[in-house]
């Protein structure tokens, strides 16, 4: 049964290029993958098997890869995986596992170890003339700062470069990167970013709800998220819609906004 509400944003069907949501998946059994699917597929874009987890669930993998692909979810390895590869001079053994698993996409970082970023720019031009790429920008260690001119440089060149979205960095915490210690947006970063590329570029790690509320706020429905764990990809579709109490008024229309219940009526009363 499908229900209709007027006054909801819209929100582009898949296959879409903005409005993106991004799943980590840190080890779901072949089960938990299949429910996941059942419910989730719809709104669900991407989903990233996070850090190294391909390694470790190595006898389900192959099952869940074709399970997201046949419900037309990109899925690919964690970019601590391909970090793990080339910090061991291995980039030629992973671009064969990628075609082995049968993967169309790719995500490049540099978060966890120093890579001069010549080097990141050739391994983007390498990939993605056989997979869609993703590279990630940012640090993964707290206390690693990363000037804004030199974020917004590394995100233009690597988009020039070859990569489909740029990631931002914020780790499945969401407190590095883009964010502070305590998980606030880093305002001053995010505006310089969204001053010099359009937003419809950039993937945004938002792994909490009032990270995924902010950025709505910010960037409207269909700004991109990523990092969102399977129980949330839900809740997130409902905050993009003002189903949720955090979005409601946003996308109603100025007269049904003074029944806010900060518009003064309760004192009415």
């Amino acid at each position: 049964m499908e229900i209709k509400l007027p006054y909801m944003p819209d929100r582009p069907v898949k296959p879409r290029d903005e409005g993106l949501t991004m799943m980590m998946d840190k080890g779901l059994s072949i089960r938990e993958t299949e429910n996941f699917i059942e419910s989730c597929s719809e709104y669900t874009d991407l989903v990233k098997l996070g850090f190294g987890t391909a390694v470790v669930t190595g006898k389900i993998l192959e099952t869940k890869i074709r399970l997201y692909q046949e419900s037309k979810i990109k899925v690919y390895l964690g970019g601590t995986l391909f970090e793990a590869f080339a910090i061991r001079d291995m980039v030629d053994e992973y671009m064969k596992l990628i075609e082995r698993l049968k993967l169309d996409t790719a995500e490049i970082s540099d978060g966890s170890m120093y890579m001069p970023h010549h080097q990141k720019l050739d391994y983007i031009s390498r990939l993605s003339k056989y997979v869609t790429v993703l590279s990630e920008v940012g640090s993964k260690q707290k206390g690693v700062e990363i000037p804004d001119e030199v974020w917004i440089e590394m995100m233009k060149t690597e988009l020039a470069t070859g990569a489909w979205k740029v990631i931002a960095e914020a780790r499945e915490s969401g407190t590095v990167g883009i964010y502070h210690n305590d998980g606030t947006a880093n305002e001053e970063l995010i505006s310089h970013i969204t001053g010099q590329i359009k937003p419809g570029q950039i993937l945004w790690e938002a792994p909490t709800g009032k990270q995924q509320v902010w950025f709505i706020k910010l960037l409207g429905a269909n700004t991109n998220l990523g990092n969102i764990a399977p129980v949330d990809v839900i809740p997130l579709e409902c905050l993009r819609r003002g189903l949720r109490g955090d979005t409601f008024f946003d996308f109603l229309p100025d007269r049904l906004k003074e029944y806010r219940p900060d518009s003064g009526k309760y004192a009415k009363i």
